[in-house]
């Protein structure tokens, strides 16, 4: 006993000899003027800002159980941990306690009370220590066990009387070297309460239950979306494979990779077990599939080549490893969308302010309206049609429209991107990509009913009929169902790569990455439950939950969020609600618009790719026009030119562009640069030969030859741009078709007037005048000599005449000519051989 004295006594003295040492050596650097790294500032009794303290420790949440607390589950919460030291120097005398504010009662709350001051969370639990000192880089991992309701004196207990979401803080107190004790980090998180179990004498300590009188209708979507993988400026083919920027993909569709996971939580849970419930939990779930993602997973399937690095699309390339994972995570995603809901969301999670903006009737069809139907044809299913879901959970009054002209119905959008008319102060300027976006802040924000409805435009004013009665009626504009923005912030922390939407108010913003998993997942899990616990005056027991479009959740986190609900449901508080009674509910009696946010504005596509992609799509829209589809000729001229199409409604992507450090801006200008660059080559591809020397008309009205090249698999349809000189008559063969890579030589017809050498310009354009292939020219030497030799000609041959019916009438006569006296007999002879032979000569050039 006397040792273990001693040996305390000497511990004390030790420590007293460090507090000494290191009081003296602060007070010599303070003299000297000398600042030391990191002083520790923090007040001792564990008050104030963790932010504004040096950072010595590392506190992070490993898990809590249970992560909900419910009348049946345990009436102790677990808390485990884990403490690092960061720090360039030892911590000693490390403490940890549990703390919690009141429950929230205001559904902001949720994400502002995760930045509260920790003196705002007023009921604490006793310091536990978790270790005598931490040197730099050591770790130590602890458990806090605790009770949900109040306990006997001297009991840790986070004292909780009534159902509700609380937050809960961890403060982990310690004396750096050189320093003294500080509140040196905490980690913040949400408890959901549904019911307050009882205790094991439950006359005593009954347990309370939430009240379920009026369950919230909840729906679900579950997307399945990724990045776009496609390498650019690739035509269709019929035998080509498919090039991937990377192989990333293929891990993400194998067992253990991102898509499977999400794809095999959902699996688990709507599967139909013995007492239904999966059944009953999959009419409120709704799958929402990217159509990109889709087509790149089928073209994998038949096998695909890889860049051998992503930066370089013209370098080397590999095979792909995905194929089978490819067809099995395909052949699963086939079997459950045959089985529940599905919606499509926009082509490659395009921007559809950027697309409105673009102005492109064809590109717009191929973001919005055909990925309903590229749904349908790959997994074989009848999904849900005329609703739009924007990745940004919103959009501009020009994109509105838009999808009204397209003949949308339905829209999903955040409950802060819609205002009663008159109230949101955006606007957007058409044609012109120029957006006045709105600040929302959250005390501002005022959740708009689940479904309103945005005004269509109002007809013009009609004649009435005789009978008084009018038949002209406004468009009744487009549904808009609202997602709770809270629940939908806290979904999108959770994973791996979480990042901060454009609909969160920028005064709640902060990086939730230095957040761990664990705390980030219980967020959602009382953020999802918040609705169910707190009925709201004149609002509708209605929840809509919408996780990010590119979700990183695991396996594990999205089965907790599903089991969440499925908890819900169980004990009262939910009710499912199908996606389709979602969009077929009643819209609210007042008149709503569009607010884009500042936040949507920040994420957006940048303007500046606006006018490119508009230039490179009605270079498409001119070379379908200028293809002919032939009958049973593959490709036809859609399956070779919409691949490129891709490309561009790629580039306006929003994939990424909330996530710190993206390059999307990089990635969608590759994509525009190979687009562009394709596009160029296809118009290149059909051109007129040079002919290489000079051609020579052999008379004034012979055909000028020309040979023109199609090397596009697609037949297509040209005319010649022939430039005519002066003198020269070149007949306009108008409107002709090359064979799919082929050659076809052409007579074009031409007169030239006179003798000499000329050179003319010739190029080929489509009907409707755009350039293609590249302008040559045609030397041509003639050998006409023009009406000046034919009138010469003409009265030389007049003139023999004469002379010869002269000679034959003194013949006649026998009358010797003058002109033969003298002239011997065999002369006389060949001189008559040379005109005769001169005359046939002459006859010959006078026929054409």
């Amino acid at each position: 006993m006397s040792q273990l004295i001693d040996a305390s006594q000497a511990r004390a003295r030790t420590l007293s000899r460090n507090r000494w040492a290191a009081l003296v050596a602060a007070l010599a650097l303070a003299v000297l003027n000398i600042g030391l790294s990191g002083p520790a500032t923090a007040e001792p009794t564990g008050i104030g800002d963790a932010s504004s303290t040096p950072k010595f420790l590392k506190l992070t949440l490993d898990s809590v159980t249970p992560n909900t607390v419910t009348t049946s589950s345990d009436a102790v919460v677990t808390i485990a941990g884990t403490v690092t030291n960061i720090g360039d120097r030892v911590v000693d005398d490390i403490e940890i306690r549990t703390q919690r504010t009141g429950a929230i009662t205001d559904p902001r709350g949720l994400r502002s009370a995760l930045r509260l001051d920790q003196s705002s969370y007023t009921v604490n639990t006793p310091f536990v220590d978790v270790a005598r000192e931490l040197n730099p880089g050591q770790r130590k991992q602890f458990t806090l066990r605790m009770g949900v309701r109040a306990a006997s004196k001297g009991s840790a207990s986070l004292d909780i009387t009534a159902p509700g979401v609380y937050p809960l803080l961890l403060n982990v107190n310690g004396t750096p070297a050189y320093g003294g004790q500080a509140r040196l980090d905490d980690a913040r998180f949400l408890l959901p309460i549904l019911g307050l179990p009882g205790d094991s004498d439950p006359k005593s300590t009954p347990p309370v239950s939430a009240p379920t009188e009026a369950p919230v209708a909840t729906t679900m979507l579950w997307p399945l979306a990724d990045r776009p993988r496609l390498v650019a400026g690739i035509p269709g083919s019929v035998n080509g494979k498919a090039l991937l920027t990377d192989d990333e993909l293929a891990g993400e569709l194998a067992t253990g990779g991102r898509l499977d996971q999400l794809l095999g939580a959902l699996e688990s849970a709507v599967h139909p077990d013995s007492a239904g419930t999966g059944a009953n939990l999959a009419n409120a779930l709704c799958l929402a599939v990217d159509p990109d993602l889709l087509l790149t997973v089928s073209d994998m399937t038949t096998g695909y080549r890889v860049l051998a690095s992503p930066s370089d699309p013209d370098g080397p390339t590999r095979d792909g490893t995905g194929t089978d994972a490819a067809k099995a995570w395909l052949n699963r995603l086939r079997a459950l969308s045959s089985t529940m809901c599905t919606v499509s969301l926009p082509f490659a999670q395009v921007d559809l302010s950027a697309l409105a903006a673009v102005h492109d009737a064809a590109l717009t069809a191929r973001a919005i309206t055909s990925p309903a139907d590229l749904v349908d044809q790959i997994l074989s299913i009848k999904s849900v049609h005329g609703v739009s879901l924007p990745e940004s959970g919103s959009f501009d009054a020009d994109a509105a429209t838009m999808l009204g002209q397209q003949g949308f119905t339905s829209a999903v959008l955040a409950d802060n991107a819609v205002a009663p008319a008159g109230t949101a102060g955006t606007s957007s300027s058409s044609g012109s990509s120029v957006h006045t976006a709105t600040p929302v802040s959250v005390n501002s924000s005022t959740a708009a009913p689940s479904t309103v409805r945005l005004p269509g435009p109002t007809p013009p004013a009609a004649a009435a009929p005789a009978n008084g009665t009018s038949t002209v009626t406004a468009d009744p504009g487009m549904k808009v169902s609202t997602f709770d923005i809270w629940p939908a912030t806290a979904l999108a922390a959770v994973g791996s790569n979480p990042p901060t939407p454009a609909f969160t108010p920028e005064n709640v913003r902060y990086d939730v990455s230095k957040d761990s998993r664990t705390a980030r997942l219980q967020d959602a899990l009382g953020a999802m439950s918040w609705t169910a616990l707190n009925p709201q005056p004149n609002r509708p027991r209605s929840q809509l939950l919408m996780p990010p479009q590119q979700w990183s959740a695991n396996r594990d986190e999205a089965s907790t969020l599903l089991t969440q609900l499925q908890t819900l449901v169980h004990s009262g508080l939910a009710t499912p609600r199908s996606f389709q009674d979602l969009l077929a509910a009643q819209a609210d009696s007042h008149s709503y618009e569009v607010r884009y946010s500042s936040g949507a504005t920040t994420d957006a596509v940048p303007n500046t790719f606006i006018a490119p992609v508009q230039l490179q799509a009605g270079r498409i829209t001119d070379l379908m026009k200028t293809l002919v589809e032939v009958p049973q000729q593959e490709p036809t001229p859609r399956t070779f030119l919409t691949p490129l199409r891709d490309d561009l409604v790629r580039s306006l992507s929003l994939s990424d562009r909330t996530s710190t450090g993206s390059q999307a801006d990089t990635a969608a200008q590759r994509r525009l640069d190979q687009t562009t660059t394709a596009l160029d080559g296809l118009f290149r591809s059909v051109t007129v030969l040079p002919p290489g020397g000079v051609y020579t008309l052999a008379s004034e009205q012979s055909p000028l030859l020309l040979v023109a090249r199609n090397e596009l698999p697609v037949a297509a349809r040209i005319r010649f741009k022939i430039g005519v000189p002066s003198g020269t008559d070149i007949t306009d063969i108008g409107e002709q078709t090359l064979p799919a890579e082929g050659t076809r030589s052409f007579q074009i017809p031409t007169k030239v007037s006179d003798s000499r050498s000329l050179t003319i310009p010739i190029s080929l354009t489509t009907p409707d005048g755009i350039a293609l292939g590249n302008a040559t020219s045609v030397k041509v030497r003639s050998n006409a000599y023009g009406s000046a030799l034919a009138i010469i000609t003409a009265c030389a041959g007049a003139l023999l005449f004469l002379l010869a019916g002269r000679r034959l009438w003194r013949r006649f006569r026998g009358q010797p000519d003058p002109a033969d006296e003298g002239l011997d007999p065999g002369k006389r002879r060949r001189l008559n051989k040379y005109l005769r032979a001169r005359s046939r000569v002459l006859q010959r050039q006078e026929t054409p």
